[in-house]
């Protein structure tokens, strides 16, 4: 019966004259173009406005309290102010997608006329309903297969503790600590120096773990090369009370815990090792004098130490009306009465700061000219692009208030002309110039082309203490997944360009010094 029904298709097909099925074709691609485009359409501005509804709860939550405590006339002020904001971010996100739009389509035209020229004529090249498949298919990929890729690298992206790469080595009410092992040939020396590498609250570890099996892991970097190699990882704040509350005084405390565990271990003091925001809280833990005897050397990866010098940040948040730069119109409040910061709704403030590049329409047409393959086929995504975007899309934590209000001070206050944070840890001073006092290396590896944190709020330290610093091409988080190849031009390490260290090279200098 299949056979007969088979035969009487290809039959039909034969019977019907060039140009009708031509036409037939070209139809049913038309419709697979317009279904997959809305459904593509949706999907990207449905991933854009998520956090802002969970922003407009808190917003109203905020202003029931704000409305008492302002007159009608400042209120209806802050609100004009506010929509000219929104206004103007509104309009560089339509201008940008509407250039990408139009760059787009403009050079489908010309390829579509072609098309229909190759199809009248009856000239070589593309038909009109070849150009209408590809289309289709083009759409279809980024609607279906693109976030299947996603999903699927969810096996090889990042850390898995129950893998039998990592021992778990210590834990604290808020914290874990895993030794992550080799994964190439070669032993841990046990008796070697030892690095704790602190990952960003927001962002989350699995950035420092990214892909283990393809070489790229800055976490493994470190551990390949035979060094005693520690992560710290925090507990689930959904389910872990005692991570809701964090401040930073826990958080200091917690690490000496954490680094009292690791020196008994081998017997040498740590490095301490912070990734963007992990750096800076690594850098308020020892100024704060916690870590004194546990820790004698420091380096930090994009990390934002003084954030009024990232330069676009800032200018995006002087633009906001001071009424609205609050940190709790990003908390939230749990069922159990303690607050969080969302996690969804800090990283979108990022996207609305680079609206020209994150506007829903660019991304779209973004990635249709990243995939444009020119064929009918599945397009292909690379582990690595497959990981970032696994990363940029489900690694998104809620944050303690307290340690998110160290950050947002950090970005709204400067440091002082003496070399003062603009808070206190144990109700004291955090100064630059006791790590000079204490004689602890410094290392500060920055990104040249970081759209998080600008060069010169990673190398705010330098204007009151000397360190050593690292440049590394590319952006943020280039560190941990372009160079954490063995083999890569700024391999981790390796000297490369202007006779830079790495981050590993740095670690295994300072322990033959100490060995001498």
């Amino acid at each position: 019966m299949n056979a007969r029904y088979d035969d009487a298709t290809i039959n039909f097909w034969k019977d019907i004259p060039e140009y009708q099925r031509m036409t037939l074709q070209f139809s049913a691609a038309q419709m697979r173009t317009g279904l997959a485009y809305s459904g593509v359409l949706f999907k990207y501005n449905q991933e854009f406005m998520q956090p802002f509804w969970i922003a407009l709860d808190a917003f109203l939550s905020t202003e029931k309290e704000k409305l008492l405590s302002h007159t009608p006339a400042d209120s209806l002020r802050d609100y004009v102010e506010l929509l000219q904001f929104n206004l103007q971010i509104a309009k560089q996100g339509f201008h940008s997608g509407l250039e990408a739009m139009l760059g787009y389509h403009g050079n489908r035209a010309d390829e579509g006329m072609q098309a229909w020229l190759n199809t009248i004529y009856n000239l070589d090249g593309d038909k009109i309903g070849d150009f209408a498949e590809k289309e289709a298919s083009l759409l279809e990929n980024l609607l279906y297969a693109y976030p299947k890729a996603i999903r699927d690298i969810k096996h090889e992206y990042g850390f898995h503790f129950d893998d039998g790469g990592y021992i778990k080595a210590g834990e604290t009410d808020r914290f874990l600590i895993y030794q992550v092992l080799p994964t190439s040939a070669g032993a841990v020396r046990e008796s070697g120096k030892p690095v704790l590498i602190v990952p960003p609250y927001v962002l989350g570890a699995n950035i420092l773990g990214f892909l283990p099996g393809e070489n790229k892991s800055y976490a493994h970097a470190f551990a390949n090369q035979g060094i005693p190699t520690y992560i710290r990882i925090i507990k689930n704040i959904d389910t872990t009370p005692a991570v809701q509350t964090l401040t930073g005084e826990q958080d200091a405390e917690d690490t000496r815990t954490l680094c009292e565990i690791i020196k008994k271990r081998h017997g040498q003091p740590v490095t301490l090792n912070g990734f963007c925001q992990g750096g800076f809280v690594s850098l308020t833990g020892l100024l704060s004098g916690k870590l004194d005897g546990l820790v004698d050397a420091l380096i930090t990866c994009v990390a934002p130490m003084d954030g009024t010098r990232s330069k676009a940040l800032v200018e995006y948040m002087q633009h906001i009306p001071p009424r609205f730069r609050d940190l709790g119109y990003a908390v939230k409040p749990l069922p159990n009465g303690n607050r969080v910061v969302d996690g969804k709704v800090m990283s979108w403030v990022y996207k609305l700061k680079s609206m020209e590049r994150e506007a829903p329409l660019f991304t779209l047409y973004r990635d249709m000219k990243m995939f444009d393959n020119g064929k009918c086929c599945p397009i292909q995504v690379s582990k690595t692009a497959a990981a970032i975007n696994h990363w940029l899309i489900y690694d998104r934590n809620d944050l303690p208030e307290a340690i998110t209000k160290m950050s947002f001070d950090s970005y709204t206050i400067p440091i002082d002309d003496k070399g003062n944070l603009p808070f206190k840890l144990f109700n004291r001073k955090l100064n630059f110039k006791r790590l000079q006092e204490k004689n602890i290396p410094f290392l500060i590896c920055y990104a040249e082309h970081d759209d998080l944190v600008d060069k010169e709020a990673a190398l705010a330290p330098l204007d009151f203490i000397p360190a050593e610093v690292t440049r590394f091409p590319k952006g943020h988080g280039a560190i941990a997944t372009s160079w954490s190849r063995p083999d890569s031009a700024c391999a981790l390490h390796t000297r490369f360009g202007d006779n830079y260290r790495g981050p590993v090279r740095f670690h295994l200098d300072l322990e033959t010094e100490s060995k001498k």
